[in-house]
């Protein structure tokens, strides 16, 4: 990290808000930051990911604090950059993470930081965008087991701080849901159905890609709510391929699952690099390309536009939609926003061989105080309105 860098990149992060429409950004709580950095704590962030620009909004909610963040990126992130942007990235803090295996460098990295550098590291527990900025996805305990990990072994107080970051449209996005929506349709090879409320088309689009999935897998279309035609097709796809690779998996998060089949993907590619057949590449991609959809279908509750049709609910909806059956790499941007980043009380984790506190329950601690705060946020905000 350089801190000088980083700050000459803040105009550069002003921008990217700036076209995302993200025109204010409000940080609540940020003594608790600011108390325990003074403490002289090594500090672990877990912030929700529920939107592709929520670390750009963490960055600059704490800039009046002058000081950088160090950030675990994907490696996907470094792959798709140039040459600058990953030196630049690398200047700010970023550092790469290959999720896919046991990525010993990474944890070296964050454990390091957690114990000796002054400066807060960021982890994302959900480890992927999944557009649900009212409900938390289920954390990872990967975050909670290296923060747990350095504390056993440091010379000074390790905390996490868990944080939320939510954002709202200021002003009525609906005229580019409709056009999002009529092109989704479009691409299903339908008429728009303008007779029908904007939730309804949703669902209906939604419905008819999961049609196609399942078509695709199944041969055939499922009865039941959203909800349950998504698990069942997981669970078949899922099977197979821990079947085929003989995988008895322990891990009950579908996330860890298809961690756990890329994994032996990806080593039987390497170990048969140079005599496999063409029939077992083609399987490896087909294989991997089955994850994919898992991994996307994850991102989907099938409840969440039913539960509360807000209109930010309906926007992140058709924001998957549009990167899944459009390949948009980022969606559009439908109007202006605010955003709300709150950061909780410090939990202070035991030090030494202390094992009272294990990475699964550290885990649920986290995930349930950053739904909460999330919920708290939209309930302020309601009553404001």
């Amino acid at each position: 990290m350089t801190p000088w860098w980083f700050h000459l990149t803040k105009p550069s992060c002003r921008n990217a808000l700036r076209k995302q429409k993200i025109l204010s950004i409000q940080a609540q709580g940020l003594e608790h930051l600011q108390n325990t950095i003074d403490a002289k704590h090594g500090v672990l962030l877990t912030p929700n990911h529920s939107f592709h620009w929520d670390s750009y909004c963490l960055i600059a909610a704490a800039e009046k604090l002058g000081m950088p963040f160090y950030i675990m990126t994907a490696w996907q992130v470094f792959a798709t950059s140039s040459w600058f942007q990953r030196l630049s990235m690398q200047r700010c803090g970023c550092f790469s993470v290959d999720r896919e295996g046991t990525d010993t460098q990474a944890i070296k990295t964050a454990v390091d930081i957690l114990q000796n550098r002054p400066h807060p590291l960021t982890i994302f527990p959900e480890g992927d965008v999944y557009h649900t900025n009212d409900r938390v996805t289920p954390f990872r305990d990967g975050a909670a087991a290296m923060a747990l990990m350095a504390a056993r072994k440091s010379e000074r107080p390790i905390s996490i701080i868990p944080v939320a970051i939510k954002r709202w449209y200021v002003d009525d996005p609906t005229p580019s849901l409709i056009r999002t929506v009529e092109e989704l349709e479009k691409r299903l090879f339908w008429r728009p159905q303008l007779e029908k409320p904007l939730t309804d088309r949703i669902l209906h689009v939604a419905q008819g890609v999961l049609s196609l999935k399942e078509l695709e897998h199944l041969q055939t279309t499922q009865v039941g709510s959203l909800s349950e035609r998504i698990e069942r097709l997981s669970s078949v796809i899922l099977s197979r391929s821990e079947q085929r690779y003989s995988l008895k998996t322990k891990q009950v998060l579908i996330p860890e699952r298809v961690k756990e089949v890329r994994r032996t993907i990806i080593a039987a590619r390497e170990t048969a690099a140079e005599t496999a057949t063409g029939d077992q590449h083609r399987q490896w991609s087909a294989d991997m390309e089955d994850m994919f959809l898992v991994t996307q279908l994850y991102s989907y509750p099938g409840n969440y536009l039913l539960e509360h049709p807000s209109i930010e609910r309906m926007a992140e909806t058709l924001d998957k939609l549009e990167e899944d059956a459009l390949s948009a790499e980022y969606p559009t941007v439908h109007g202006e926003r605010e955003v709300l980043v709150r950061f909780d009380h410090p939990i202070e984790l035991p030090m030494g061989k202390d094992k009272r506190l294990a990475p699964a329950e550290l885990t649920d601690q986290i995930e349930q105080r950053v739904q909460q705060m999330l919920n708290e946020m939209n309930i302020h905000r309601a009553m404001k309105a």
